[in-house]
Order: C-alpha cells, then sequence, then structure tokens
C-alpha cells in the first residue's frame, strides 16, 4: 500500500469516527435515572435472624411464675372493714393476675355490724371466684380462722388481713418460698407502721413467744401468711391461738419459716387492737405450752414439780432434824421447819395429780390425734 492510500485511510477513517453519532449526555443521564429507578422497585431483600427469648419472670415480683401448686385459696377475715374491701379485693386480683394459678378468694365476715356483708355479696355477684361465710355475732379472729380453713379447697392457702396494711403483692412471694419446700411462711412486718404501744409491746410479744416456744421467727402475729393445705388441716385453733398458728405447727413437726413483707399505715378505720388482748394473749400462750407439751404425758410436768418439792422439803427437814438431835436446838420457833413440810406436802399432791393425768391419758388415747406426713 502506497503512502497516499495509508493517508487516504487515515483520513477516511477520521472522517468516520468524526461523523458518527456522538451519545448526548441527556440520553445517558436518562439511562441511568431509569435503572435507578428500577432498583428502587425492587423489593429489599429479607433479613432472616433468631428473635431472642423473652425473660418474663421478674426476680423481685415473682410475676408469671409457675408454681407446683394447681390451686390458691386467699382467706381473709374481717369485723367492720367497709372502707377497705373494694381496694382490697382489687389489689388481689393483680397480685393473682400474675401467677399461673387457679384461685379462689373466701371472704369470712365475723360478724360486722357496718355494710361489710352487703359489699361481699355484690363483688360476690361480680365475680364467681368469691366466696364469703358470715357469723351472726363476733367470735373472734380464731373461730374465723378455724371455720375458713376448713371452708378453702385450695392446696395452698394464703390468709391476711382486711385493713390494707397486708400488701398482696406479697402473695408470690409466700408461694415461692412454700414451693422451696416448707409448710408455713410467716410474713416478718420488719419495718411496722403501727401505734406506738402496738409495735413495742408486740416486739416483747413476739420475744416471749420465740423464748418459749424455740420458734426461731421474728413476727408470730402477722396476719399475712402462707399454708400448705395440709398444715392447716392439722391445725385447731380457740380463743386467742391465731397469734401462735407458727408454734402449734412447728410443734406438729412442720416446717416453719418467714419472709419479710411490706407493711402499710392504716387508711380507714380504727385498729382492734386493745391491751386488754395482750394480756389474754400471754395466757394462752402459757396454757399452748402446757397443753401441746404435756398433754400425753402429764406425769412429765406434774411429777417433776412434785419431786422437786418434795425433795426441797426433804433436804430442809433433815437438816432441822441433824440441827435437833446432835445440837438439841428446838423446833418451836423455826420457820424453815413449817416451809419443810409445806413442800414436803405440795410434792406429793403434785405426784398426785400427775399419776391421775397419766391414767387419763392412757385410757383416752386416740391414734388420730397424730400428724401423719406419708401413708400407703
Amino acid at each position: 500500500m502506497t503512502e497516499e492510500n495509508k493517508k487516504s485511510g487515515s483520513i477516511n477513517s477520521n472522517s468516520t469516527t468524526e461523523n458518527m453519532p456522538k451519545k448526548k449526555p441527556a440520553e445517558q443521564s436518562n439511562k441511568t435515572v431509569i435503572k435507578s429507578a428500577d432498583e428502587k422497585t425492587q423489593p429489599p431483600r429479607k433479613k432472616y435472624y433468631k428473635r431472642p427469648k423473652r425473660n418474663y419472670y421478674n426476680k423481685n415480683r415473682g410475676s408469671l411464675k409457675k408454681f407446683s401448686f394447681k390451686k390458691v385459696s386467699v382467706l381473709i377475715p374481717l369485723f367492720n372493714e367497709e372502707e377497705s374491701l373494694r381496694p382490697l379485693y382489687a389489689e388481689i386480683k393483680d397480685a393473682l393476675k400474675k401467677i399461673s394459678i387457679d384461685y379462689e378468694i373466701l371472704f369470712f365476715d365475723d360478724g360486722s355490724t357496718d355494710t361489710s356483708l352487703e359489699i361481699i355479696k355484690e363483688l360476690a355477684k361480680k365475680d364467681p371466684k368469691i366466696k364469703f361465710i358470715s357469723f351472726r355475732k363476733n367470735y373472734g379472729k380464731s373461730a374465723a380462722l378455724q371455720l375458713g380453713f376448713k371452708a378453702v379447697t385450695g392446696d395452698a392457702v394464703i390468709t391476711m388481713d382486711a385493713d390494707l396494711q397486708d400488701d398482696p403483692a406479697e402473695i408470690p412471694n409466700l408461694l415461692a418460698k412454700l414451693d422451696e419446700g416448707y409448710d408455713l411462711v410467716s410474713g416478718w412486718k420488719k419495718v411496722r407502721h403501727d401505734p406506738f404501744i402496738k409495735k413495742h409491746s408486740s416486739k416483747f410479744f413476739n420475744y416471749m413467744t420465740r423464748l418459749s416456744s424455740g420458734i426461731k421467727i421474728h413476727d408470730f402475729n402477722c396476719g399475712l401468711k402462707g399454708y400448705r393445705s395440709e398444715t392447716v388441716k392439722n391445725v385447731e385453733l380457740y380463743g386467742e391461738l391465731h397469734r401462735y398458728i407458727p408454734v402449734l405447727a412447728g410443734w406438729k413437726g412442720f416446717k416453719v419459716t418467714e419472709v419479710v413483707v411490706r407493711h402499710h399505715p392504716r387508711k380507714y378505720g380504727v385498729t382492734k387492737f386493745g391491751i386488754s388482748r395482750f394480756f389474754k394473749g400471754f395466757i394462752d400462750l402459757v396454757s399452748l405450752s402446757f397443753t401441746l407439751r404435756y398433754i400425753r404425758r402429764p406425769m412429765h410436768l406434774f411429777g417433776f414439780m412434785g419431786a422437786t418439792a418434795f425433795f426441797i422439803g426433804f433436804i430442809i427437814s433433815a437438816y432441822l432434824s441433824y440441827d435437833w438431835f446432835v445440837y438439841k436446838t428446838p423446833l418451836s420457833n423455826r420457820p424453815l421447819l413449817a416451809l419443810g413440810m409445806l413442800l414436803i406436802v405440795v410434792g406429793v399432791q403434785f405426784f398426785s395429780v400427775g399419776l391421775l393425768g397419766e391414767f387419763m391419758a392412757h385410757n383416752n388415747h386416740d391414734d388420730d390425734e397424730y400428724s401423719i406426713k406419708d401413708k400407703k
């Protein structure tokens, strides 16, 4: 190929490239816009991930926890508490919604003279889980609890007062403690909102009860307690013995413990506490200690007392006899002689009473009075 042809070929190639239509920038931009619009219309890719499990259980409040009990019975003895019944019912309902157990609420009216019974009937019409029993007159808290224990149907029982000082939000905590294997869980009002006299007399009462019974809890008379059903079926109450339910249960072999519970100031009504109830409770404690410990072995009590008195009287008489024989000391003006003779006579009487009691206990022996834990 000649140089001229090369030149002409290069010229033609340049001319063809120059004559080719160039892409307009507007067209390029349009295509770019269309492409981006198509990308926007495409659905985004789904991201598959494992959702973390939620922990609904709050350890502090015990909400939504499943317990081993099938049904819980809430027993509320009351006397003239018309103003507190509706808010108390609302708080109990809120507390029971947080546990997955069937329940019943039993109001026991201890002969109220206000409109408490009418309010309970009104609540029972709206809620079929509410039951009630009413006395014709006031028989006392022990009688109400005794019949209430027979009427409940749950395998766990919660008792509380109706004055709103006991907090229903503590119900899950009591059930959780029962689930640890205890038979009775008593509330401990560590921070009390009571008048000065009631607060300090209760401390003295609890100290004396703990000392004489051997049950190591701080608050025996707290109305907020949790029980297993077999515990309440084996406890017999009368007089003022509702104060000593932990003592009765402990002496029958049931496992007793306590948990700290919240205590609120009284909002409505007046306290039913009187100074006479303190003395009655103390007398009941003395009689309870004697009857429960020595009802089947009276000779252990009266025999010991009689033998002790007889032994002291014998030592005194022996000393006076030695003094009279050896030193010829006259006994006509010795008061110690009268004391020695009195102790010997009293000792013989106590010993005789113990023997009679032992005969009666032997003849009236009944196997049903023993608490049986298991049987096949």
